[in-house]
């Protein structure tokens, strides 16, 4: 290996950063824009990409090396925009000008979910697909390394490249992400629970240690429990409500969005393994419901990301796992669909009363200290294994995106490179809610697991609206 200057080393790379690039793990995020116009003429994309895309965060312009000590840092380079545009081509026998691409579109972003980005460039691609699909004139697929900073983050570099549709000179605006207070929210609440918080600390963070070392899921139509997973490969699709829907169930019941949200996942989760294998109904499922470690509310500006004194908004990867069980399917849940809320509402309430996530924190980076790098990573790649889901919610704006004079018709991001079977996320944009799917191909139906997410909201739906005001 060359000798490395100290003038040409920009940062050490992140624990999670190494973490998310070791021989155990390497995960990537896909941000999908699809457009409301065709993509005609895409000479503005370097332009857009050099002036606007580059400057946000050098890690953009960076590759990851190691130096003489071995430790990975991340090194300026040259970027050649040229080489992280794909514009790929579609082969059709049929040439009517009505054809809908999105079989090639699925296929697509199946192969690229699984490709890993080449080591001597910066750390991501942009994808341009020109081609029509039944949810827009075209496509816009970012895929970024995990490594180069977690969702939040990532939505911020993305938002800051775009404009609003609408009045380009005003910014974006967020919709409310209040919550209901609860008892933990004040300093005496605090100290008469602190007995409680810390039986609570105990059992969640044993908890966490044994699903990480010693038991995992059943295996399940959810959870092939393959021992090879680098090879995996998945299909991506998804399904889009209504967020006055979400926000309607949240007022009846009383309970956050987020609460909804994972009520209807863990439904519709259910439906489709008893649709799949009537015994899998009782089957022990868990997932790994992804919490941003910030204290703040809304994405805060590039800079103040970037600055490292500001670290309640900085930069990179800032999150945490919550274990949260996925309630069984029995007779009487079917008379009570919002039991599903109920459960996820208090599983998550608890789990964030406790002090489990920190000490999982502390526990990964002890790991790191006295056994290395590969060895944290081995017990992250373990507890995501373990588990049979992810879930990993992000904040889209209310406002329609533009670029390059483009308006956004639909957005959402996917997690690829996971070892489970199954990967969930969930955006909001534009008064709507996508939630997202990776499924495991060959192993689960990608157009029944949508349709029992469909059915699972329009179930709780009906049974919420029975409450009586």
């Amino acid at each position: 290996m060359e000798a490395i200057s100290e003038e040409e080393i920009m940062e050490p790379v992140s624990p999670t950063g190494q973490y998310l690039t070791s021989s155990s793990l390497s995960i990537y995020i896909l941000a999908v824009m699809e457009t409301q116009l065709p993509i005609i003429d895409d000479s503005q994309t370097l332009p857009l990409l050099h002036n606007l895309f580059l400057p946000i965060n050098p890690r953009f312009s960076s590759v990851m090396i190691r130096d003489k000590n071995g430790d990975k840092k991340w090194k300026k380079v040259e970027v050649k925009l040229e080489d992280h545009i794909k514009v790929p081509t579609f082969e059709s026998g049929n040439n009517s000008s009505n054809l809908l691409y999105d079989e090639y579109l699925d296929e697509y972003m199946s192969k690229i979910a699984v490709e890993h980005l080449p080591q001597h460039r910066p750390l991501w691609e942009l994808h341009i697909v020109k081609y029509p699909t039944s949810k827009g004139m075209g496509t816009l697929v970012f895929k970024l390394h995990h490594a180069l900073g977690d969702g939040f983050s990532l939505m911020g570099a993305l938002l800051s490249c775009m404009e609003r549709a609408d009045k380009v000179s005003l910014p974006f605006t967020l919709p409310s992400s209040q919550t209901p207070k609860t008892p933990m929210s004040n300093t005496k609440g605090l100290f008469k629970r602190l007995p409680s918080v810390f039986l609570r600390t105990l059992s969640d963070f044993g908890w966490s240690l044994l699903k990480s070392n010693l038991i995992e899921d059943d295996q399940t139509p959810i959870r092939s429990a393959a021992e090879d997973t680098k090879t995996r490969h998945i299909n991506i699709s998804d399904v889009s409500f209504s967020f006055d829907l979400i926000k309607e169930v949240k007022s009846k019941l009383g309970v956050s969005i987020n609460d909804v949200l994972s009520g209807v996942i863990f439904f519709g989760i259910r439906l489709y393994m008893e649709e799949m294998s009537e015994k899998s109904r009782e089957g022990h499922s868990t997932a790994l419901v992804l919490l941003n470690t910030r204290n703040i509310e809304g994405y805060k500006s590039i800079k103040e990301m970037v600055e490292k004194r500001n670290s309640n908004s900085a930069w990179g990867n800032q999150y945490a796992f919550l274990h949260v069980p996925i309630p069984q399917l029995t007779d009487s849940k079917y008379a009570n669909p919002l039991h599903f809320i109920f459960e996820a509402h208090k599983e998550i309430a608890k789990k964030k009363t406790s002090f489990a996530t920190p000490l999982t924190a502390m526990l990964l980076d002890t790991l790191r200290k006295l056994r290395g790098t590969e060895a944290a990573a081995k017990y992250l790649y373990s507890t995501l294994r373990n588990s049979s889901t992810t879930i990993s919610n992000m904040i889209g704006p209310v406002e329609q995106m533009a670029v390059a004079n483009i308006p956004i018709k639909g957005f959402y991001f996917m997690v690829a490179g996971s070892p489970e079977s199954l990967t969930m996320t969930i955006m909001s944009y534009m008064g709507k809610i996508r939630i997202a799917f990776g499924v495991e191909k060959d192993f689960i139906d990608k157009q029944l697991f949508k349709s029992s997410l469909e059915n699972s909201l329009q179930i709780i739906i009906k049974a919420a609206r029975q409450i009586k005001a």
